[in-house]
């Protein structure tokens, strides 16, 4: 049966979102500044560089003079500031993610949360990609304030390209590398990239957006008509924690699209008979968990007829096995 949180651990998962959209704006604000500004001398003249990696590499933006001082001074007042906020907000946020930790609640795998972190730095989540697979079923618990008994965790991460409007440069692949240099695209697999330990991102697209990514970005996701489903509704956007104690921002689909393509995928004859039965249950727990305790995202006679005929069935067979809600207790 569906537990609800604690008050403790609903707490806590509030606290946690807000120190972390506090954290997160601060990296935002200094991954948007350069590298770094610096005054060089050269041949007895003083210039301003734009340095733009560790290694010093950067460009001339001309001879120093009082517009460019300015400049250099805006610069680092601004990257001081930002820098205070992500070093003063971080602490708190440790405690928390410690806290959390401690009561029980819902995990994601390290790995995923490196890569989620830096999309999230790069305004990626929900914009352009959602996560999907077994790593979103932390964000339906916090969605549903309490834990749904499914499987939660692969070594690997699913990716949704999701963007609506054409893209003119390369997001996923930048993304990647920046998280973990050693993401190379596996050449039989090209939708899936695989770093030095073997950790496996594969990104998934629905036909109606394969316009939008970035023709020369990677790895290249092969459009799957079963995709458009997870597009539909209100995606669920929750600050979850790694195993490494760091905090996860999760966009995923909507629970009620998510739950009825995985009974959809357990139905599958080419699906990996391992993956069967997880798929099954996490259907059939997230559907649960959205009659139960998710009155935002209603199972009512709108939401029904708005079902494809590929997934009505199951529905309906889920339907006529779904839980009784509890007595109200008042």
């Amino acid at each position: 049966m569906f537990q609800p949180f604690s008050d403790e651990q609903s707490r806590t998962l509030v606290n946690l979102a807000q120190q972390y959209e506090v954290w997160i704006e601060a990296e935002r604000a200094l991954r948007a500044l350069p590298y770094d500004l610096r005054r060089k001398e050269i041949g007895g003249r003083a210039y301003l560089y734009e340095i733009h990696d560790r290694g010093g590499n950067g460009t001339s933006l001309g001879p120093w003079s009082d517009a460019l001082e300015e400049r250099f001074e805006t610069y680092r007042l601004e990257k001081r500031a930002a820098k205070n906020r992500r070093d003063g907000s971080a602490s708190a946020l440790a405690e928390t993610c410690r806290l959390y930790r401690a009561l029980r609640l819902p995990l994601i795998a390290s790995e995923a949360g490196t890569l989620l972190r830096e999309a999230d730095r790069r305004g990626l989540l929900g914009a352009d990609l959602l996560l999907v697979g077994t790593n979103a079923m932390p964000a339906y618990s916090a969605e549903a304030a309490g834990f749904v008994e499914a499987p939660s965790e692969t070594q690997d991460l699913d990716f949704a390209w999701a963007a609506d409007q054409p893209a003119d440069t390369q997001k996923v692949w930048p993304m990647l590398k920046a998280a973990d240099a050693s993401f190379t695209v596996n050449t039989e697999r090209t939708f899936q990239a695989r770093n030095a330990a073997g950790y496996e991102v594969e990104l998934l697209i629905a036909p109606s957006r394969m316009a939008t990514l970035a023709r020369q970005d990677q790895p290249r996701p092969v459009p799957l008509p079963e995709q458009e489903w997870l597009l539909f509704g209100r995606p669920v956007d929750h600050v979850v924690v790694a195993r490494d104690n760091a905090p996860v921002r999760i966009v995923a689909p909507d629970p009620r699209w998510f739950a009825l393509q995985k009974l959809w995928l357990a139905e599958q004859p080419k699906r990996n008979p391992l993956k069967r039965d997880k798929d099954r249950k996490q259907g059939t727990e997230v559907l649960n968990a959205v009659h139960l305790a998710m009155p935002q995202y209603p199972l009512d006679g709108a939401f029904e007829q708005s079902i494809p005929t590929p997934l009505g069935s199951l529905y309906e067979i889920w339907k006529s096995r779904r839980p009784e809600r509890p007595p109200v207790a008042w």
